[in-house]
């Protein structure tokens, strides 16, 4: 089976930052998933569950009400191993053409006076959030951006090396 190209990427050599994973052709149009990346995976603690919950519904209300981006937004939302976030935008941008983009939204979090959508019949698990940390969260990696805009190391994916043999065997680095 072919290895999906967001596990190509060397997680021990990613930093947090704002990545495009995949685009994929759709309708005649072309869709971009982005990996916005907050901790550097297997290296530091992955962000709190009800923190990230609380982020979830943060800043997809924001990328849903944004005056310039809402009508390219398709989907925000947390990473499996909690390290980050998915944003699938229509179109096809470089992740520095996000970045004013992403900045704002997790400097937005810091103004919320509550977590939007949290009524039983609009959350699944409507108490367990965290706004106190979902603040903190977004302010670390608002400050980690903001600090690293120069740096193209948080746009662009680490790949892994791997040897294929003559005969097909793949072999992953450590």
């Amino acid at each position: 089976m072919e290895l999906i190209q967001s596990f190509s990427v060397d997680h021990n050599a990613i930093v947090p930052g704002i990545f495009l994973s995949r685009q994929d052709s759709v309708g005649g149009g072309t869709v971009t998933t982005y990996d916005i990346r907050l901790k550097r995976p297997n290296r530091e603690p992955v962000i709190d569950v009800a923190a990230a919950h609380s982020l979830e519904h943060i800043i997809a209300t924001f990328l849903r009400n944004d005056t310039d981006w809402k009508d390219e937004v398709i989907y925000w939302g947390p990473m499996g191993c909690l390290t980050g976030f998915y944003l699938i935008l229509k179109g096809s941008r470089a992740p520095r053409e996000i970045y004013d983009l992403i900045l704002r939204a997790f400097r937005s979090v810091a103004d919320a006076q509550d977590v939007p959508g949290t009524k039983p019949e609009n959350c699944g698990r409507c108490l367990m959030h965290d706004l106190g940390m979902a603040k903190w969260y977004a302010a670390e990696f608002a400050d980690y951006l903001t600090e690293n805009a120069d740096r193209d190391e948080i746009f662009v994916y680490p790949r892994s090396q791997r040897l294929i043999t003559e005969d097909g065997q793949e072999f992953y680095d450590s």
